[in-house]
């Protein structure tokens, strides 16, 4: 005995809208098919069940009793392929971009721009992720990066994002022991916090004329706000971003120890991996930032 043969699945689609419109008319104009290709597509149907689906009154159409019985199948069956096609259907591209960062620069830089990269990238939704530590990329779910040092990362590419004005800050207390420095080489006998690549200091020193600046002793941090506390329990003088110690300052828990200054090789990286090409989404923030940082 030979297995049953399936309807046409254009005649089922044609019955189905047929029979929401009520129309041949409607039907034809969903399917964008002519009435005509409508009212064929249901002949063929009615042929291959040998029963009426609908009867013709005016000028639209009603369903028959065997009609009323065969459309709820009909329609379960459509709506389960739409549910099976979704499930193994390949998701579309995502439109999150999932940015590593410090959470200073994320409010103090990153946040105020926000509107701007928005307004330019429409279809891409930031989501920003703070932490003292580097983004491990394979495991973090990341993007790209922006970090704070001197952009080198083994294994990862960087690119030199924007310089920030620097300061050598000290606590008040610390600086009530010491004494306050009468230039950069007073400040070779004081304790230093460093940077998480301890070559902060060093830049600095250099940058004053004083070459030998000595070994980099003392503890170091991989994040500023961590350094910042560190300076302000009296662990050492640090080197930290003009703009996150201007309220210290100004309220006299820290003190200046001297002038601003621009290291431009001591500033802040774009990260990301070094393997395969760079996603359009991640090469569209790529060039805001660039834009944006010159």
């Amino acid at each position: 005995m030979s297995a049953p043969r399936l309807p046409p699945l254009n005649a089922l689609r044609a019955f189905d809208a047929a029979a929401r419109h009520q129309s041949m008319k409607a039907a034809a104009e969903e399917l964008c098919v002519t009435p005509g290709a409508v009212s064929q597509l249901i002949k063929t149907l009615e042929q291959h069940l040998g029963v009426p689906l609908f009867v013709r009154v005016n000028r639209g159409i009603l369903l028959t009793d065997a009609g009323k019985h065969y459309l709820p199948p009909i329609r379960n069956a459509f709506r389960q392929i739409l549910d099976a096609s979704a499930r193994v259907a390949a998701p579309p591209a995502s439109r999150v971009l999932t940015v590593g960062t410090t959470a200073f620069f994320a409010s103090a830089w990153l946040i105020p721009r926000l509107n701007d990269f928005h307004a330019r990238h429409p279809d891409i939704d930031l989501q920003i992720v703070t932490s003292n530590a580097l983004t491990d990329f394979t495991r973090d779910g990341v993007d790209i990066a922006i970090r704070h040092g001197l952009g080198r990362y083994p294994g990862l590419q960087s690119e030199h994002l924007l310089t920030v004005e620097v300061v050598p800050v000290a606590s008040a207390g610390l600086v009530a022991t010491l004494g306050m420095p009468g230039g950069a080489q007073d400040l070779l006998r004081w304790p230093r916090v460093h940077d998480e690549g301890r070559k902060g200091w060093q830049l600095w020193f250099a940058a004053q004329g004083v070459e030998d600046a000595g070994m980099p002793r003392g503890p170091a941090f991989d994040d500023g706000s961590l350094l910042l506390k560190a300076v302000a329990a009296g662990q050492g003088m640090g080197l930290l971003p003009a703009a996150m110690v201007e309220d210290e300052l100004a309220a006299g828990r820290l003190v200046r120890l001297a002038d601003d200054a621009w290291l431009e090789e001591f500033g802040y990286y774009l990260v990301w991996p070094g393997r395969g090409p760079m996603k359009d989404k991640v090469q569209a923030l790529r060039d805001w930032l660039r834009a944006r940082g010159a």
